[in-house]
């Protein structure tokens, strides 16, 4: 008998922006890509050697595609903390973040998950990004905000 299994994970994001009046200027839905250090995070969690959470989300303005070997967003323009539930206890995570007015002004075009809260060019140890995507640009002014919620799904 040959037993096979083929662990995925997939994340999808959706990315809303509002006015300073708190009305839905747009909405977007974008699927991201589970980079190589989010992946050693996930294995190092499942033996105990890294004690932090995802804990922050940062959008940015960098172009260039995500890579599997990306460690940072190609122009990062904010970080914020993130709420995180895991729903009825299954194998989704959804993280959310709000971007308030001035906090990342701009054509923002990509967004990250991390476990730490500001940013490094070089993360040091036990230093992870989960997951990066890149969409066409969402335009934020200084008055407007962006909430994001990213689900990602291991199955």
């Amino acid at each position: 008998m040959k037993l096979q299994e083929n662990l995925k994970m997939v994340g999808e994001l959706t990315i809303q922006v509002f006015n300073e009046n708190g009305d839905l200027k747009s909405a977007t839905k974008v699927p991201n890509l589970v980079v190589t250090v989010g992946k050693n995070y996930i294995a190092s969690r499942m033996v105990g050697t890294a004690s932090t959470v995802m804990s922050h989300m940062a959008i940015g303005t960098g172009t260039s595609s995500p890579a599997i070997g990306d460690v940072n967003l190609g122009t990062e323009a904010y970080r914020s903390s993130i709420t995180l539930t895991n729903p009825n206890g299954g194998n989704t995570i959804v993280s959310t973040a709000t971007f308030g007015a001035t906090n990342g002004t701009g054509a923002i075009t990509e967004a990250g998950i991390f476990n730490y809260g500001t940013y490094a060019a070089s993360p040091a140890s036990g230093q992870f990004m989960l997951c990066r995507t890149t969409f066409p640009a969402v335009n934020k002014a200084a008055g407007d905000s962006i909430a994001i919620t990213w689900v990602v799904t291991v199955s």
